[in-house]
Order: C-alpha cells, then sequence, then structure tokens
C-alpha cells in the first residue's frame, strides 16, 4: 500500500472506497491504494447474504456501511480509462440483490487531503438489511453459512486479519472471529 495521495483534485479521478472483502480482494486492477476514513458511517454486520456468502433458505452476514459512526478502510485510484469497466465489475458484484446503494462519499486521506469515493451503503429499507443483531445471533449466521464466494466465517477471518494487517481495528469482527475460533475448537 502506497503513502497517500499528494494532491486528489484532479477530475479524472476516480476512486473506490472498500470497507469489508473488496480491501482483500478488490477484482479490480487500480493504480495506487491509500488507507482512508470515511465519516457518518460505519463497517457492521447488517446484510444478510443471500448469494455470495449464504443462500435465502440459509442466510449469511456480509459487511455494509451502516449510518452513523466513523469507517476506516482503503481507497483505491482506478485509471481513468478503466472507470466504466470497474463500474460496471462493481455493480454486477455488490448489487446483485439490491442491498447496497451506490453512493459517492468524501473520504479523507492520513495527511489530511480528500477524494470522493464510490462505495457501497446498507439500504436500511431493503429485507436484507439486518440491523445491529446481537453477538450471539450474528456468530450463529455466520458459523454455517455457504454461498457462490465461499463460506461466511472466511469471509470475516479474512476482512478481519486483513484489518489488523493494517493496523486497523474493528471490535465487532474482532469478536466474531475469537467466537468462530472458540466454536472451531469444540467442534474439531
Amino acid at each position: 500500500m502506497r503513502q497517500p495521495p499528494v494532491t486528489t483534485g484532479n477530475t479524472d479521478d476516480f476512486w473506490v472506497f472498500a470497507y469489508g472483502s473488496l480491501m482483500w480482494r478488490p477484482g479490480f486492477a487500480f493504480v495506487e491504494s491509500a488507507l482512508a476514513f470515511l465519516q457518518g458511517y460505519h463497517r457492521s454486520l447488517c446484510i444478510f447474504s443471500h448469494v455470495h456468502r449464504g443462500t435465502p433458505e440459509r442466510p449469511g452476514l456480509v459487511l455494509g456501511l451502516d449510518r452513523g459512526g466513523c469507517c476506516q478502510g482503503v481507497a483505491f485510484r482506478v485509471c481513468p480509462t478503466k472507470r466504466a469497466a470497474t463500474l460496471d465489475y462493481l455493480r454486477e458484484r455488490e448489487l446483485v440483490t439490491s442491498v447496497y446503494q451506490e453512493l459517492t462519499l468524501t473520504v479523507e486521506f492520513a495527511e489530511g487531503t480528500r477524494a470522493d469515493a464510490v462505495t457501497y451503503v446498507a439500504d436500511r429499507s431493503h429485507p436484507q438489511y439486518a440491523g445491529r443483531l446481537p453477538l450471539d445471533e450474528v456468530t450463529r449466521l455466520v458459523s454455517g453459512a455457504r454461498g457462490e464466494s465461499g463460506d461466511n466465517p472466511a469471509y470475516v477471518r479474512n476482512t478481519y486479519e486483513h484489518l489488523l494487517r493494517l493496523g486497523l481495528h474493528d471490535e465487532e469482527l474482532a469478536a466474531v472471529t475469537r467466537r468462530l475460533d472458540a466454536c472451531s475448537c469444540r467442534v474439531a
């Protein structure tokens, strides 16, 4: 990961803000990446996953940006010539059930510069919006779910471990990961 950009005023700049699996599996080409901070939203396991990490019969939970607080994540700068292809890819990946809203929000980098970045925010009116669930329920939903992109526990662990490598802490993911690890020990 490179240092944050010195300037972000170029109107050709196209940034994507990632807070979950896009951080460790973006799936699109980018020119640079930097830690970024988003005000007004927080990372939360607040989306019932019916495709990527679960099914309608056995939903999992995935991350969404939910209202309130703040979120540290990764901003990716994409080459202007790749903008349309990147948006097509992101929309196919993130808007598969329309539980996310695509928004352009302002992120801030460590040295204080800002950039507008596309990101995906939880739609609280969508039936897949889970809201804030008790830790026991989150662990139960995550522990046995699997979808087209793999199993739900791996998704949570990968995101948590990636955040740790970036020097970022997320208490909700830490608590769920501890519970998942405790469940794995009992089963093994």
